[in-house]
């Protein structure tokens, strides 16, 4: 079995996807997990907006490019949102959305 092209972007959707649901939990046993309700959705949002985008670059879809740039929008608004809150499950979720939003243009670009 030949290697998987973009396995770089498809191991960062997978990160980013874990991190977006740790952060949902963390979310929900904030003492106001109501206030955290954007960044929850968000994190939905772009936890399913990631596992898409792996699933079309190991598939090889044809409509990998304007997954990986949506893939890369939604990552970027669930960043701006995780990073205005302190909480470490928040950071770390801003980190691998950032992290991911990179990978999932330079695929983009390369055409995958």
């Amino acid at each position: 079995m030949s290697e998987t092209p973009f396995l770089t972007t498809i191991t960062a959707c997978n990160a980013c996807a874990t991190a977006c649901d740790e952060c949902v939990s963390g979310c929900l046993l904030e003492e106001d997990a109501q206030y955290m309700a954007l960044c929850i959705q968000l994190d939905l949002d772009c936890a399913g907006m990631c596992r898409l985008a792996a699933s079309a670059l190991a598939r090889q879809s044809p409509a990998v490019g304007v997954i990986c740039e949506t893939c890369a929008r939604v990552c970027d608004l669930c960043a701006e949102e995780c990073a205005r809150h302190d909480m470490d499950h928040c950071q770390l979720c801003a980190s691998a959305c950032r992290d991911c939003a990179e990978a999932c243009r330079r695929a983009s670009a390369a055409g995958g």
